[in-house]
């Protein structure tokens, strides 16, 4: 590679750390006399089960081995009339012969309304709002530090407490970049006098010379527990359930498609 490549290439990851230090300062520092906080709170989930799949070599395409843990997450999450901000970390804690290989692994992701931004509507057909959006990974097995930076689509959907699609370009410090595509939901629901909430993710991103192109799709469907004590959202149980094909951005002879049932429990505060 020429210096003048080197030179373009350093340029362009300093654009891109600039672009998410701006997205992050701007959901930090918004003017006091402008910003209104519509919600904010924290969680802590516990999730278990014995469908994760680990990493492991097998030249016939039969890779992968399926293992128990326990991941324990911290979340948070905020809505302003700027945007908003969510953040969590997972502690996960295997069992077995993968015992004492913990891992700690985080998101931090936040974005700014162009409708705020702008001070024009730009809402438009089922669509209310569009947003400058960003997100900083770390930690993991790899100790990753990457970061991604686009825009996102705040759709009006009906029933659904929230519905959302964001597409990133990825600056990852382990791998290549490449690009993501994120949809997350919200949908609360009633049988009778219990309420439910069915809320989730998926991931899609694209491939690279070094790393294959990964999906996810991660629901969980949980009861609001604290329903039946007189305290609504506070206290949910439930499972999640991962679709994980080429987790890690690995092929078959390293790591099987991950389908896992976990049980959860989930404590707002």
């Amino acid at each position: 590679m020429t210096q003048k490549s080197n030179q373009r290439g350093y340029a362009m990851k300093a654009l891109r750390k600039t672009l998410i230090a701006s997205c992050v300062a701007a959901a930090c520092f918004a003017p006091a006399a402008h910003a209104e906080k519509f919600f904010g709170g924290s969680s802590i989930s516990i999730l278990h089960s014995a469908d994760y799949q680990g990493v492991q070599f097998d030249a016939g395409g039969n890779g992968g081995m399926e293992y128990e843990a326990t991941y324990f997450t911290f979340e948070n999450v905020t809505a302003h009339n700027w945007g908003g901000t969510f953040f969590f970390i997972d502690r996960d804690q295997p069992q077995g012969d993968l015992e004492g290989t913990d891992n700690v692994y985080g998101e931090f992701a936040p974005n700014i309304s162009g409708s705020w931004l702008t001070g024009q509507d730009l809402s438009f057909g089922p669509v209310k709002d569009i947003t400058l959006a960003g997100q900083y990974e770390f930690g993991g097995g790899t100790e990753a530090n990457n970061y991604m930076y686009g825009f996102g689509l705040a759709w009006d959907v009906p029933a659904f407490r929230y519905f959302t699609t964001s597409f990133y370009y990825v600056d990852n410090s382990e791998i290549s970049d490449d690009w993501q595509m994120t949809v997350t939901w919200g949908l609360p629901f009633d049988v009778g006098a219990a309420k439910f909430l069915v809320d989730g993710y998926i991931d899609w991103s694209t491939s690279a010379s070094d790393h294959e192109s990964e999906f996810q799709f991660t629901p969980q469907i949980k009861l609001d527990v604290g329903n039946f004590m007189g305290n609504p959202g506070v206290l949910y149980a439930g499972i999640e359930y991962q679709y994980w094909n080429n987790k890690f951005g690995l092929n078959e002879t390293l790591v099987d498609t991950q389908s896992s049932v976990s049980a959860l429990v989930k404590f707002h505060f």
